[in-house]
């Protein structure tokens, strides 16, 4: 049998872990023996998952240099090397290019989301791929870590009023393989899911959402829900074991195709 990257007696930067996929994510790498940092904005709910999964915590802004710097070096210095970063903060914004009233869209909105989910995916990779090369080679095939990037099935084909969110998750798809070329010196991996539509906390608050969640999955193929967290996760870690997936853009959306609105 191939060796496979090994998950235990590691350490990893997860951005947007304090809640959601994010936090999915650190919660198997942790159960997996990996030391997660949890980095997000969010610092009451981060410090509870952190604990949870024996991490640390570091809040951390994705689209600032320094703090992420600061979440990367807290990963690097737990005494086990730096194998895994993935990529999970993001925000949403809903506005058409030009809305019905005539006004055109607010260009800080389409900024700042571009900023956080795309500039922010990369602002990550970049540092946490720097902080990996400086560790030695895990294995023979001079492999020494993994990168997973989080984009969206909006990113192949967005709706009506998604015109910002698409090309920030659409800029993250045409990251992966430049990413992964320029990565192979230093023995990284890129790959990138594209998830559809999956049941966090941000569809749960209003007093129908449970229907207003199956709706959502109406356009599902099968099986015919949302998709859960864990799967998510789940699916993050297969990607982070098995070595030969490189360069990769993968869709987790049950066979979801978005109608346009």
């Amino acid at each position: 049998m191939l060796p496979a990257m090994k998950l235990n007696g590691t350490a990893a930067v997860i951005s947007g872990a304090a809640s959601g996929l994010g936090a999915a994510v650190a919660r198997r790498l942790g159960a997996a023996g990996v030391r997660p940092v949890v980095a997000d904005l969010s610092e009451e709910q981060g410090k509870a998952v952190a604990a949870e999964v024996g991490g640390l915590f570091v809040k951390t802004d994705v689209a600032d240099e320094g703090s992420v710097a600061a979440a990367v070096d807290a990963a690097a210095s737990q005494g086990v090397p730096l194998r895994i970063v993935v990529s999970c903060a993001g925000i949403g914004w809903a506005a058409r290019t030009v809305g019905r009233d005539g006004t055109p869209h607010d260009l800080g909105a389409y900024r700042k989301v571009i900023d956080v989910n795309l500039i922010g995916t990369f602002n990550l990779m970049r540092i946490g791929a720097a902080a990996i090369a400086r560790t030695e080679p895990a294995d023979a095939d001079q492999q020494r870590g993994v990168v997973i990037n989080t984009s969206s099935v909006a990113g192949l084909e967005g709706q009506t009023g998604q015109v910002a969110y698409s090309a920030s998750k659409g800029g993250i798809i045409g990251m992966t393989v430049p990413a992964a070329r320029d990565l192979a010196a230093i023995g990284v991996r890129v790959n990138t899911i594209c998830p559809g539509i999956i049941d966090t906390p941000i569809y749960g608050f209003a007093p129908d959402a449970e229907q207003f969640k199956a709706k959502l999955a109406e356009p599902v193929v099968f099986p015919k829900r949302m998709g859960a967290s864990d799967e998510f996760a789940h699916l993050v870690q297969v990607l982070i074991e098995n070595d030969y997936m490189n360069a990769e853009v993968i869709r987790f959306d049950g066979g979801l195709r978005f109608q346009p609105k």
